[in-house]
């Protein structure tokens, strides 16, 4: 029975396999029937073999009659005969070779298989024997590398060319990783490479490893020492040669940018193969330590197929395509910098099979056939076709045969043409060899499925009937049902191509004889089935929880319904193993009772109901308690529901069975069905729908073209359960689709064009494979014919050359590969706008009042607006104030009136002023162009305050008032009105109000301050303002009027207020006074415009202390004291004598006065004695003499004119009031003044 079974199955699996591809001749089965050879298992392409074992080089090949086998080695005919050391396993081609007597170098070759019956030629790919090899490292004396702290550094490897190449790793002498870090990596070629080095780098024992994977060898290269010394380390070293001195004084390496260590230079490239896995790495070095990114310049990185390794130092791709192809940069940055590098990867291609390999081929006598050999490569390869091994030009010629590139057609073929065909595609990356053979047969068709066979089947579920079946022809297979009055084509019946007939949901009328009739030309075979429907089995009654006192007895209830055919058997489990073999335990056909229950019987029982063909269970706990509790009621969420079940199969609905968890005290209220559509979001579960907790089945609405799996979600007061185990997959079949995009629209960018977008479907949208959009569009005008145009992974089209602003009607309507949505409905659109080209007409202007004007206009044409109109701008502005005809600031005003407006009003004018104005319409491009600017007058409005009031002549009964007309006058001023109050006259002091003046005006950007205005009193100037600008640093600047170029603005901070009180300021004077508003750096500053505040000199009642006798006497007894000290120092020095006038002038000397002694007050004497010598300070000719006339201290030099005055005893009365003009200039120069005491005391006489 088994044997029978295995046989079924190889026939099912064999007949899958004749209509998936190609028939293939089931040899097992069917004897007598010939077959071409066919290579079932060879050896890789490139065979590297272990050295110390046996060669043993495969090839397997079937085929009737069994093939016989030959080998050729590097090109020509390997006679293993000859060759004692080489040997053929029987009914094999596999080859043996003994090493144990012969070198594996000798065997290094290219080896090729071929199997041959008479009815063709297979031959094996070229295999390539390869030994492992694993060399020893050279012996090299590797030297201590001694660097500085903060510098890169690379440990190089060089490993061994080993076959394959070996695996790299660093270890230490304790075989311990060497910790690594995005600080320390090791490169792709295996160096260990550092962006910087630390003292903690020092150690002598770096040591490289490879391993060699073949072979299971570990080679390693002599320890690398590093020593990394601080700046402190290497001054201690260096100092002890030069006499302690100090020679490296700066800090350790500075810190610095990245910069790449590999690769070099701003770019590289890069080839890889498809499929094969793409690595690219960049290792900077810098202080500190760089960070390193990758981008793809050219488009995103495929994130499932990416990873990143060693630190983010390597980027590595996996199963690489040809979409990986571009630039992929890498950026190393670090807090001073960055760099970057930039490499180009191209993707080259070994050939690859497209469809697959072609397959083989059994043809009737009579028929026409092909056989196909697509692939593709980069660069594109080349095909060649061989029959039995030979090129196909060389072989006999066929009229049946005719080869066309890539495919060779078979027409009207004949027995004897049966023959293996060879398919060899190769480029410069490889090459791909494929066999397939054409055979030629008549055979009678046979049904090798097992005769009367009986299907059972569990209601509700999926029904398969075999018919595995064999021909040449290939048969037609048909299918009955118990009187044969109609086949079994339609629904619930489905027919696969290899002759099984399903029954999606089987139910218990599909019960029944089945008939399976396989025909061709050359005859009919029959063969019966029977199917059983059978019913499910169900627990009714499941067991429930217990809590029992020890001691007492416990029952378990579960009743079971099942088919009455199928012999159940129940089988009762504790904690999931089997009962304890105890007589306590008495197990009937629906219960489990336990007497004298223990504290061991406590635990969870599992009741399970088996049958031939299903199975259901139940679950309960038991709890053992001393005495009879209360137990606290414990409320949690419900268990995940079990046993999901999917009946009623249709098109687009299935339903859903499941059997409900514990609700653990809590009524369960609601279950969530949930799906996953493993086509198109594989692992992302969806909410489908909820039914009430009463219910456990659910009718599920689907969609085409989806792969659902079900779960079901229980929600109770506490929270929802887990989920449950999921459903089979039940696979909705393609349909067209059910709806269209929504969204569409049509726009234009530009004036000569429509983009037509929508939202694009969904995945469980689409329905079926090869979605795309049927994107339709026409003038929306009579008689006007559809565009049409196919877009595919796109959700907009740009349609070029349409005129401007113009309607369009839209349709974008859903196909895939199955058929059209429904009819789109229609859309509305417009192509691009452009700029109006017409500006308002009639346009208007109509004053309410001083300060409020109405602008009137007629509408533009809507085909001169090009566009959606938008509205309105009015720009208007202010050309001067009828007062002063001098023209003001002119800063334009927009007023924007969205919509179709025919007016609007202009608020906020200036009144007593003449304005310009006009207007424009706008659409969603622009600003047409404007019309005629008009002018209109604002009447007088109230005018402002006087800008100043002071008073002077202040008399007993009167004073002067004195003011300035108002900054705003808003009309012409007829008159002032003076109102006054009486005061405290003790307390009140006059004020001065000084009137402002204001600059020209000049053009400057739009100030946020207005009303600016100042007043003068007896504490300083008042500045008031009004300011509405976003910038928060507010101050107000002054500096003198008249002030010099260099001299500096005097600053004052006044966030948050809008005045300052100006003190400290000189009466007499004017200053400029501006407010500054000051933003972020890189915004301009605001200024208001300049004011001139005057501080007038106060008009004082304060009696001037200068006039005062008591001040003017204490000055002149200050003025008595200083002279009557300065007399008493001159007698002192003149030692009481009278001034000998003529025996000064006789002496030939030349003495200077010399300066007064610090200690008493006194004048230096003129010396009496006869000694030459000049004094210190003096200066004499060159020579050493000094003559008469040119004495300094002639008495007529010291006058004020040529004569000196002299009272009666002779003695001078002049005053000394400097040289004479007369004397030498040049000299003069030279010399110093002696003081004169007389001078003193006017100098001192000036001051008082």
């Amino acid at each position: 029975m088994m044997e029978r079974r295995r046989m079924d199955a190889a026939l099912l699996v064999l007949f899958l396999g004749h209509f998936a591809t190609a028939l293939e001749v089931p040899l097992d089965l069917l004897e007598g029937l010939p077959q071409p050879p066919t290579i079932t298992h060879q050896s890789p392409k490139d065979y590297i073999i272990d050295p110390r074992e046996n060669i043993i080089i495969h090839c397997e090949a079937k085929g009737k009659p069994h093939p016989s086998f030959s080998w050729t080695r590097n090109g020509t005919h390997f006679d293993i005969d000859q060759d004692p050391n080489v040997t053929m396993r029987p009914h094999s081609g596999t080859l043996v070779v003994d090493i144990s007597r012969a070198k594996v170098e000798n065997y290094e070759c290219v080896y090729q298989c071929t199997a041959r019956n008479k009815h063709g030629t297979a031959v094996s790919n070229n295999i390539v024997v390869q030994q492992s090899r694993s060399p020893l490292w050279s012996k090299e004396k590797i030297k201590p590398i001694v660097v500085r702290e903060g510098v890169s550094l690379v440990l190089p490897c060089r490993p061994p060319a080993g076959l394959p190449p070996p695996i790299i790793f660093w270890m230490d002498n304790y075989f311990q990783r060497l910790p690594q870090s995005s600080r320390v990596s090791q490169s792709l070629n295996g160096d260990l490479y550092f962006s910087n080095v630390l003292q903690e780098d020092s150690r002598n024992d770096y040591i490289c490893y490879a391993r060699f994977p073949y072979t299971q060898t570990i080679q390693q290269k002599q320890p690398i020492t590093v020593k990394v010394l601080s700046m402190d380390a290497i001054n201690d070293t260096v100092a002890a040669f030069y006499n302690d001195t100090d020679l490296f004084s700066e800090d350790p390496a500075d810190e610095r940018k990245p910069n790449f260590l590999i690769p070099s230079g701003p770019s590289s490239s890069k080839i890889v193969l498809r499929g094969q896995v793409l690595e690219m790495e960049c290792i900077a070095e810098g202080l500190p330590t760089p960070e390193i990114s990758w981008t793809k310049v050219s488009g995103d990185l495929p994130a499932k197929r990416t990873s990143f390794l060693h630190y983010d130092r390597t980027l590595r791709i996996v199963n690489v395509s040809e979409s990986d192809a571009g630039d992929y940069r890498c950026t190393a940055r670090n807090m001073l910098g960055s760099v970057h590098h930039t490499i180009h990867v191209t993707v080259k291609a070994a050939p690859y099979w497209i469809r697959g390999p072609p397959s083989n081929l059994v043809l009737a006598p009579g028929e026409n056939g092909s056989l196909t050999c697509r692939a593709s490569g980069t660069p594109k390869p080349s095909i060649t076709w061989a029959m039995n091994g030979i090129p196909i030009e060389n072989s006999p010629k066929d009229l049946s045969r005719k080869v066309e590139d890539d495919t060779i057609i078979f027409t009207d073929v004949q027995t004897g043409s049966s023959a293996v065909y060879q398919c060899n595609v190769s480029n410069d990356y490889g090459y791909l060899l494929s066999n397939a053979f054409v055979n030629v047969l008549s055979e009678p068709p046979r049904v090798l499925t097992q005769a009367n066979k009986v299907y059972q089947i569990i209601r509700s579920h999926q029904a398969l009937l075999d018919c595995a079946s064999f021909g040449s022809p290939i048969p037609k297979i048909t299918w009955f049902k118990d009187s044969r009055s109609s086949t079994l084509d339609g629904e619930p019946y489905i027919l696969h191509d290899n002759g099984t007939l399903e029954i999606p949901i089987a139910q218990a009328h599909n019960s029944g004889k089945y008939t399976c009739v396989a025909g061709n030309t050359l005859g009919i075979y029959e063969n019966h089935v029977y199917l059983e429907v059978k019913e499910p089995t169900r627990i009714l009654k499941q067991p429930d929880h217990k809590v029992v006192l020890r001691g007492r007895s416990v029952v378990f209830e579960c009743t079971v319904k099942h088919d009455p055919s199928l012999i159940p058997t129940m089988t009762w489990l504790k904690d999931d193993g089997e009962l304890p073999d105890d007589e306590r335990l008495i197990v009937d056909s629906d219960s489990l009772t336990i007497t004298d229950v223990t504290e061991n019987d406590a635990g969870e029982y599992t009741c399970i109901m088996n049958t031939t063909l299903d199975h259901d269970s139940a679950r309960a706990v038991l709890t053992v308690v001393e005495a009879m509790p209360t137990p606290a009621v414990v409320y949690e969420r419900p268990d995940p529901p079990t046993d999901l079940e999917l009946t009623d199969h249709k098109k687009r609905s299935v339903q859903l069975t499941w059997t409900p968890g514990d609700e653990h005290n809590s009524p369960i209220q609601k279950f969530l069905i949930q799906y996953e559509d493993s086509l198109h979001h594989r692992g992302h579960w969806h909410n489908l729908t909820e039914v009430p907790g009463t219910k456990t089945t659910a009718h599920l609405k689907l969609s085409p073209y989806v792969h659902y799996t079900f779960r079901v979600l229980a929600l109770n007061a506490v929270n929802f359960s887990r989920p449950s185990f999921p459903s089979r997959v039940f696979k909705t079949e393609p349909a067209a689709p059910d709806e269209n995009p929504t969204g569409v629209q049509g726009f234009g960018t530009e004036h000569d064009n429509l983009v037509i977008s929508w939202k694009p479907l969904s995945g469980l949208q689409s329905n079926g494979p090869g979605l795309h959009y049927k994107v339709m569009w026409r003038q929306k005008t009579a008689n006007s014919e559809w565009n049409t145009v196919t877009v595919a992974n796109n959700s907009k089209f740009v349609v070029s050359g349409t005129p401007t602003f113009v309607p369009y009607e839209l349709k974008v309507q859903a196909v895939n590969d199955y058929g059209e949505g429904p009819e789109p409905p229609i859309a509305h659109g417009h192509s691009g706008e452009d700029l109006p080209v017409a500006a308002p007409e009639n346009v208007q202007a109509m004053v309410l009042n001083s300060t409020l004007a109405e602008v009137h206009w007629d509408p533009v044409p809507s085909k001169l607006i090009r566009g959606h109109l938008k509205g309105f701008k009015v720009y208007y502005w202010r050309e001067h104030s009828l007062h002063n005809h001098n023209p003001h600031h002119v800063e334009n005003k927009i007023l924007t009136f969205s919509g179709n407006h025919s007016h609007g009003m202009l608020p906020g004018l200036h009144p007593f002023s003449l304005y310009s104005f006009n207007v424009r319409v706008f659409n969603g491009k622009g600003e047409g162009p404007h019309s005629p600017t008009q002018q209109f007058e604002t009447p007088e409005g109230v005018p402002g305050a006087p800008t100043s009031l002071q008073v002077t002549n202040f008399n007993l009964d009167s004073l002067t008032l004195e003011w300035s007309p108002p900054h705003v006058r808003n009309g012409r001023i007829t008159g002032y009105t003076l109102k006054y109050q009486p005061g405290n006259t003790q307390t009140s002091h006059p004020i001065a109000w000084s009137p402002p003046h204001r600059p020209p005006h000049k053009v400057r950007p739009v100030s946020p301050f207005g009303n600016v205005s100042s007043s003068v009193g007896e504490d300083g100037a008042l500045i008031s303002w009004e300011y509405w600008g976003p910038e928060k640093n507010v101050y107000v600047e002054y500096i003198v009027e008249k002030s010099e170029g260099e001299e500096e603005w005097q600053k004052e901070l006044v966030n948050g207020s809008q005045n300052i009180m100006l003190k400290g300021l000189k009466g007499g004077l004017s200053y400029r006074v501006r407010l500054v508003a000051k933003g972020h750096h890189d915004q301009p500053l605001h200024r208001s415009e300049e004011l001139l505040v005057t501080v007038p000199a106060v008009a004082s009642r304060q009696v001037d202390i200068a006039t005062q006798g008591w001040f003017i006497g204490l000055m002149c007894a200050i003025a008595l004291l200083i002279l009557i000290l300065l007399i008493i120092c001159f007698i002192q020095r003149n030692k009481g004598g009278k001034y000998p006038v003529k025996e000064k002038e006789d002496a030939h000397t030349d003495p200077e006065f010399q300066p007064m002694k610090d200690d008493d007050c006194t004048f230096g004497e003129y010396s009496d004695n006869e000694d030459h010598k000049p004094l210190k300070g003096s200066r004499t000719p060159s020579n050493g003499t000094v003559k008469r006339g040119d004495s300094d201290d002639s008495l007529v030099d010291y006058g004020e004119g040529g004569d000196g005055q002299f009272n009666e005893d002779g003695s001078f009365i002049g005053q000394y009031s400097g040289k004479s003009v007369s004397r030498d200039t040049a000299e003069g120069h030279e010399s110093s003044e002696a003081p004169s005491p007389i001078n003193a005391m006017n100098s001192l006489n000036s001051f008082v």
